[in-house]
């Protein structure tokens, strides 16, 4: 063989190995993460999401790729956004915004598996068969926001017990929403509380002045993905009408808001990415137990309490799992 066409084939072999070698590389998996509102206030959740797929070993861009869909407060899109992510045949869907996001993630597949959040009951929504035993392509976890909003009615009875109206701020629309609202008044009934029910989409503004010129005396925020986005406009509204709130989640206490009693929401989306991660490794959704919290945090800022004026009973301070001074 001649020295030039040696050199030739040398050469062309050359420019051909990056190209074998890429097609060598194995695919990473992908997981589509479908949530019904902003990423803005949901930083450090998705930071521990992506902590918890860490110890199960996938590191994003370099073993496995997350496409992110963000229904931005607009729940009407989350059935289009989850078909796209069944379109783009993903490995594992995360639909970790409560029940709108689970519930249309469920309807675009049978197949793909899905780890979900809700706070309402997932065997009522049609998620899972049982807890134990799922039984179709979806497990996750269950905040269980209704039980929790009755617990929340009578912290607040204890901290304002003045309070003749309390007041519910909650998402316009929704099956799980209907069904806490019904469960909350339930409560109310039996304790003799009277309630006044403020359904919002966007226009917070104007919905904080009609609770103030109801004579609301209490707020209770029901646990939603549109109110807990931009938890900060609600928080500071409460303060600007004077107006005791409680709330599902630490961040709205942590924001400044009067009281949190609920679960621990960063925890639960890193616990999420261990479950997708075990779903990467072989396991089946149908034989993973829905997971249900084993704690419940109380947290009061007694500084907002000064604010409004309020006296802390001894006993319920003591009863707060953290105090914010």
């Amino acid at each position: 063989m001649r020295r030039r066409d040696f050199i030739a084939l040398l050469g062309g072999g050359a420019a051909a190995w990056p190209l074998a070698a890429r097609a060598q590389q194995p695919t990473v998996p992908v997981i589509g993460f479908l949530h019904a509102a902003a990423p803005q206030s949901y930083a450090p959740s998705v930071a521990a999401f992506r902590r918890g797929l860490g110890e199960m070993g996938f590191v994003e861009g370099r073993n496995l790729a997350i496409e992110f869909r963000w229904a931005q407060d607009q729940y009407e899109r989350l059935p289009e956004l989850a078909a796209d992510l069944v379109r783009r045949q993903v490995a594992v869907i995360i639909a970790i915004s409560g029940a709108p996001a689970a519930i249309a993630a469920k309807a675009a597949t049978a197949t793909i598996p899905i780890v979900f959040a809700t706070g309402g009951d997932p065997v009522r929504l049609g998620l899972v068969a049982s807890f134990n035993r799922p039984g179709g392509n979806a497990t996750g976890f269950v905040q269980f926001s209704e039980a929790l909003i009755t617990k929340r009615l009578e912290l607040l009875r204890e901290l304002v017990p003045t309070a003749y109206v309390v007041g519910v701020l909650a998402s316009a629309s929704g099956r799980a929403v209907e069904r806490e609202l019904a469960s909350i008044e339930a409560a109310a009934h039996n304790i003799g509380q009277q309630l006044r029910i403020f359904k919002v989409t966007d226009q917070y503004e104007s919905v904080f002045a009609a609770i103030a010129q109801e004579r609301v005396a209490a707020l209770l925020v029901q646990n939603s993905a549109r109110l807990t986005n931009n938890r900060e406009q609600r928080v500071a509204l409460a303060a600007r009408y004077l107006m005791p709130a409680s709330y599902e989640h630490r961040e709205f206490a942590e924001a400044g808001g009067l009281f949190s009693y609920g679960s621990d929401l960063v925890e639960q989306y890193r616990q999420t990415g261990i479950y997708a991660g075990r779903i990467l490794k072989g396991e089946k959704p149908a034989e993973m137990p829905v997971v249900q919290p084993t704690r419940f945090e109380f947290v009061l800022n007694l500084k907002t309490a000064k604010a409004l004026g309020l006296e802390i009973p001894p006993t319920l301070l003591a009863r707060a799992d953290e105090v914010i001074e």
